[in-house]
């Protein structure tokens, strides 16, 4: 599987000028300058000229110079809600991490103590249950101003 394919395209780096590309760091490349004409940061000329030299690189750093000075393009509405539908899983990894953890508290205070005693955990995890739901029944910031 090709992690690069699921993460936003970002203008390749030219740090390792010597590496040579793939057919996947020129499409991103290409993808980077596509999305710059489109926004009007580059004639049609410009474009033109930058796609033919990002079809003939051969390293990196040919590819970084032509994408430089070009801003990498913003996600797309697809590429944002699974980055936050990930984000908002991972929290909910870490409240399972946090009852698995009160709950040994809780376990070994009620084993020192000789009897079950409260079960003091649910009120912080129910607290932290209800921000995750509310985080995904609440509209995000710009959902509903028509721009997708």
């Amino acid at each position: 599987m090709d992690e690069n394919r699921s993460k936003p395209s970002a203008p390749v780096a030219p740090s390792a000028p010597a590496v040579r590309v793939s057919d996947a760091d020129r499409d991103r490349a290409l993808g980077i300058l596509a999305a710059a004409l489109a926004e009007g940061r580059l004639d049609a000329q410009e474009h033109a000229s930058r796609v033919q030299a990002a079809l003939r690189a051969r390293t990196a750093g040919d590819l970084g110079t032509l994408t430089a000075d070009l801003p990498a393009p913003t996600p797309t509405r697809a590429e944002q809600d699974r980055k936050d539908l990930a984000e908002w899983l991972a929290e909910w990894r870490y409240w399972l991490g946090g009852l698995v953890l009160m709950t040994a508290v809780w376990g070994v205070r009620c084993l020192q103590e000789g009897e079950l005693t409260y079960y003091w955990p649910v009120a912080p995890l129910g607290v932290w249950a209800a921000v995750l739901v509310a985080v995904a029944i609440w509209p995000r910031q710009g959902d509903g101003d028509g721009k997708d």
